[in-house]
C-alpha cells in the first residue's frame, strides 16, 4: 500500500429485505465487496471483514482499506518481432497501431524488449498502471456486488430522486430485491463519493422504526457503526449477534417458565426470526390446553409456519402449551404483546383442531377411489396407478428377501406372508392422507398424518408405522423407518419415483434437482446400508422398471440408474471420510450389495496398511493391463500344471493353490479382511514371477497357460475391491 489505510463502512439502507434470503445476502454483500477491494489492491489478505444485516440493511465494515492502491508493473505482449518490424528494422504500421491502442506512441520504442516466446520471439511493453483510488475502486466493486447478489426475487421500482442533473422523477426504473432509500460510504470519517442505485453515499442512517431515539443517525465514522446503531438506533446490526441474542433469551425465557423446559430445536427458524427483527425482545406465551389433543406435529408447524413462534416442550420432548414470540419491540408492559400472539394463534389451531377431527369421520380405505382423480406426474398418470406400482414394487421386495433368506423354516415361511400382507396393505393406504385437510394445509404432514389415522381407525401398529415412515429418510441426518414394513414400503416408494422419472428423462441437471432424486437415490442407499439388508440393487431397479406401463416409460433406466446409484453413493462415501482411492477400489465392482460396502472399505483400509500392499497392488494393475491387451482367446480356460515349465510360474500356481481357498472361504463368509489379508502370501511369488517368466512367450500353448494362471490370480485378487485402483 502506498497511502494511509482506515477502515471502511459500506451500509444499503433498504426496505424490509425477504428474511429467508437475508443471511445469505449480507455474507454475499460483505464478501463481495472485499473480493472487489482486494482485486484492485486496495486490501490486503488479513484485512477483517464485519458483514452486518438486518430486516432494512446490508452493511461490512472492513479494516485497513487503503485511500489508493500502490502502483503496478504491468508487461504486455504486443505482436511478434517478425510481424513488428519490417526487412530495414522499422516499425511496422501494425506495432504502432498496437502502441496507439495502449495509448502509447513511437516514443515508446526504446522501451520495448524482445524475449523468447515459444519457438517464436515477441515484443513486450514494461509499463507501471496507477493503482485505483478508493473512490474509483470502491465504485467498481460495490457495482458488481450488487449485480451478483443472490437475490430470490427482483424488484422493479421507479426512482423519486437520483444523482444525475437531468433526472427526471418516476422516469428511471431500478431492479433490486427491495427499493432502497440510503446509502453509506465511511472511510474512516470521510464519506467515499460512489453511487449505487441512483443513490449518492453520504453519513446517515436509521434505525429501528419505533424506538430509535435519533432518526437520521449521522455516523461519526466507519469505527462507530455497531456501536451507533445500537446505542441511537435500537438496532442490533450484525445478524449473527442477533441471532445469538435470541438464542440466549430463549433459552432463559424457557428456563424461567418451568423446570426442563426447553424450545424446539430449529435453526431455519431461529435464522428467519433473527431475519425478521431488529431488537429482539423473546416473551412467553399459552394457548388452551384442549388443543393438546391434536396431534404436537400439527400444532409445531402451524405455530413456526405461519407465526414464527417457538413451541415449548417438556423435559421428555412433549409439546406444552406454552410458546415463545420473538417481538421487535420492548414495552415498559408487554401484556399487550402477549394477549395479542395468543389471540392471533388461536385461529390456527382451532383450524387444525377442526381438519384433524374431520379428516378421522372418513377412513383412508374410503379415499382411496379418489387418488385416481389426483394427478402424480403428466407423463406418469395418476397417484391411484402410483399407489399400485408402489404395492407392486414392494411385494417384488418381500419375495426378494425370502429368496436370499432361503432355505427358512415354515415360521419364517409364515412371517414373510405376514410381511406382505402387512406391506401390501400400507401400500394401498400410504398416500390416502394427500386427499385429507390436514395434509392439504401442511403438506410437509404427509405421511405423518396418515400414520396417526391409521392408528384411529385401529390399523396393525406396524401398517400404521410404515405408513408415518415410508418417506423417510425426508433429509440428510433423518431418521430410517423403524419396521420392516415401513423399510420395504420406503425402498419401494423411491424406486417408483426414480425408475418413473428416469424413464420419462427428467433428471437432475447441475445444482437442479426439483424432484429430489438424489435424496430419494440416497435414501435408497442408506437404508441399504445401514441396515444391511440382503437385497441387490440391480435386482431391486429391475423390479422398479418393470412395473411401469409402455405408455409410462420411454427410456431404459437399468444401467442409468445404477450409475446414478454409483455416483451418489461414491459421493456419500467421501464425506463419510473414506478416501477417493478406497471408495474407487470398491465400487469400481460395483457390488450389488450396498450393505457390503463398508466392510469392504474397512478391508481395503485395513490391507492398504500392509507392507506387502503396494507390491501387489502394483503388480494388480499390471495383470490387469496384460489380460486387456491379450487376445480375448489367447487363454487356455484352465491352467494345465504340465504347461508350467518355469519355476516361478510353478511357485506362483502352488501359491495360489494355497491362499486362493483360505481367501475364498473368508470372502464367503463375508470377512473381507481375512480375505485380502490373505492374499499378502502371494507377494513374493508374484515378483518372482514377473522377474522370471516371459508371458508372451512365442509358443502360443505356453503363452494362453500363462495367460490362464495370471486370470487365475487376478480374479482370487479381485472379489474385495479392484486392488489396482490402489497403485500409485
Amino acid at each position: 500500500m502506498t497511502a494511509a489505510v482506515k477502515n471502511l463502512l459500506v451500509e444499503l439502507f433498504v426496505e424490509e429485505l425477504p428474511p429467508k434470503a437475508l443471511k445469505k445476502l449480507g455474507e454475499a454483500f460483505a464478501g463481495g465487496l472485499a473480493a472487489g477491494l482486494k482485486a484492485q489492491g486496495l486490501v490486503g489478505d488479513g484485512a477483517v471483514v464485519t458483514p452486518f444485516a438486518s430486516p432494512r440493511r446490508l452493511a461490512a465494515q472492513l479494516s485497513a482499506v487503503a485511500t489508493r492502491a500502490a502502483d503496478r508493473a504491468l508487461r504486455q505482449k504486443l505482436m511478434p518481432v517478425s510481424v513488428a518490424f519490417g526487412a530495414d528494422g522499422q516499425p511496422t504500421p501494425a506495432l504502432l497501431k498496437k502502441l496507439a491502442a495502449l495509448g502509447a506512441d513511437a516514443s515508446a520504442l526504446p522501451r520495448l524488449e524482445r524475449a523468447p516466446d515459444g519457438k517464436a520471439e515477441a515484443l513486450f511493453l514494461d509499463s507501471r498502471v496507477p493503482g485505483a483510488t478508493l473512490a474509483e475502486g470502491l465504485q467498481k466493486a460495490l457495482t458488481e456486488t450488487l449485480a451478483k447478489l443472490p437475490i430470490p426475487k427482483l424488484m422493479s421500482y421507479q426512482l423519486e430522486t437520483g444523482t444525475d442533473p437531468d433526472f427526471r422523477p418516476g422516469w428511471t426504473t431500478v431492479h433490486f430485491v427491495r427499493p432502497a432509500h440510503g446509502l453509506v460510504a465511511l472511510h474512516g470519517d470521510a464519506v467515499v463519493p460512489v453511487t449505487a442505485l441512483g443513490l449518492q453515499a453520504g453519513r446517515f442512517t436509521h434505525g429501528h422504526r419505533f424506538e430509535a431515539t435519533v432518526s437520521p443517525i449521522v455516523l461519526h465514522d466507519a469505527d462507530q457503526y455497531a456501536a451507533q446503531l445500537a446505542e441511537q438506533g435500537a438496532v442490533i446490526a450484525s445478524f449473527a449477534e442477533r441471532r445469538a441474542e435470541i438464542a440466549r433469551q430463549l433459552a432463559a425465557v424457557a428456563a424461567g417458565a418451568g423446570p426442563g423446559l426447553k424450545p424446539v430445536d430449529d435453526d431455519a427458524l431461529l435464522d428467519e426470526v433473527t431475519a425478521l427483527v431488529e431488537r429482539p425482545n423473546v416473551l412467553l406465551c399459552r394457548f388452551d390446553p384442549e388443543f393438546l389433543a391434536v396431534p404436537p406435529e400439527c400444532l409445531i408447524l402451524t405455530m413456526k409456519a405461519n407465526q414464527k413462534y417457538f413451541p415449548l416442550l417438556d423435559a421428555r420432548g412433549q409439546l406444552t402449551h406454552q410458546f415463545l414470540v420473538v417481538s421487535n419491540i420492548r414495552p415498559a408492559d408487554a401484556g399487550a404483546v402477549v394477549g395479542g400472539n395468543e389471540r392471533v394463534v388461536r385461529p390456527r389451531l382451532a383450524d387444525a383442531k377442526f381438519f384433524f377431527d374431520q379428516d378421522r369421520k372418513r377412513t383412508l380405505e374410503s379415499r382411496i377411489p379418489g387418488l385416481a382423480k389426483v394427478v402424480y406426474h403428466g407423463q406418469l398418470g395418476s397417484q391411484g396407478e402410483r399407489a399400485e406400482r408402489v404395492r407392486a414394487i414392494a411385494h417384488a421386495i418381500v419375495n426378494q428377501l425370502r429368496a436370499a433368506t432361503l432355505p427358512y423354516t415354515v415360521e419364517a415361511r409364515d412371517e414373510f406372508e405376514v410381511l406382505d400382507s402387512k406391506v401390501q396393505q400400507a401400500a394401498r393406504l400410504a398416500k390416502c392422507d394427500l386427499l385429507t385437510d390436514m395434509v392439504g394445509e401442511f403438506p410437509e404432514l404427509q405421511g405423518i398424518m396418515g400414520g396417526y389415522y391409521a392408528r384411529h381407525e385401529g390399523l396393525r401398529d406396524g401398517v400404521a408405522i410404515a405408513i408415518e415412515d415410508h418417506y423417510k429418510p425426508r433429509f440428510a441426518g433423518d431418521a430410517l423407518p423403524r419396521n420392516h414394513t415401513g423399510t420395504v414400503l420406503a425402498l419401494a416408494d423411491k424406486l417408483e419415483t426414480l425408475a418413473g422419472l428416469f424413464g420419462i428423462a427428467a433428471l437432475p441437471t447441475g445444482d437442479k434437482d426439483p424432484f429430489a432424486l438424489r435424496r430419494h437415490a440416497l435414501g435408497v442407499i442408506r437404508i441399504l446400508v445401514e441396515k444391511n439388508l440382503p437385497l441387490a440393487l440391480p435386482e431391486l431397479v429391475a423390479a422398479a422398471e418393470g412395473v411401469f406401463a409402455v405408455e409410462h416409460k420411454q427410456v431404459p433406466v437399468l444401467a442409468p440408474l445404477l450409475g446414478f446409484f454409483a455416483d451418489r453413493l461414491a459421493v456419500s462415501l467421501r464425506e463419510q471420510g473414506w478416501s477417493a482411492q478406497e471408495v474407487d477400489a470398491v465400487l469400481a465392482l460395483r457390488p450389488a450389495r450396498l450393505g457390503d460396502v463398508p466392510r469392504r472399505l474397512a478391508a481395503v483400509r485395513a490391507f492398504a496398511a500392509m507392507p506387502e500392499a503396494a507390491s501387489l497392488a502394483a503388480a494388480n494393475k499390471r495383470v490387469g493391463n496384460i489380460l486387456r491387451k491379450s487376445d480375448a482367446g489367447a487363454a487356455a480356460a484352465t491352467v494345465d500344471t504340465a504347461r508350467l515349465v518355469e519355476p516361478a510360474e510353478r511357485g506362483l500356481h502352488a501359491a495360489l493353490a494355497e491362499v486362493a481357498p483360505r481367501a475364498d472361504a473368508a470372502f464367503d463368509r463375508g470377512d473381507y479382511t481375512a480375505s485380502l489379508q490373505a492374499l499378502a502370501a502371494l507377494r513374493a511369488p508374484v515378483d518372482a514371477f514377473f522377474d522370471d517368466v516371459m508371458v508372451n512367450a512365442d509358443d502360443a500353448a505356453l503363452r494362453a497357460n500363462r495367460l490362464a494362471l495370471l486370470g487365475t490370480l487376478h480374479a482370487s485378487m479381485n472379489r474385495v475391491a479392484d486392488l489396482a485402483r490402489l497403485a500409485a
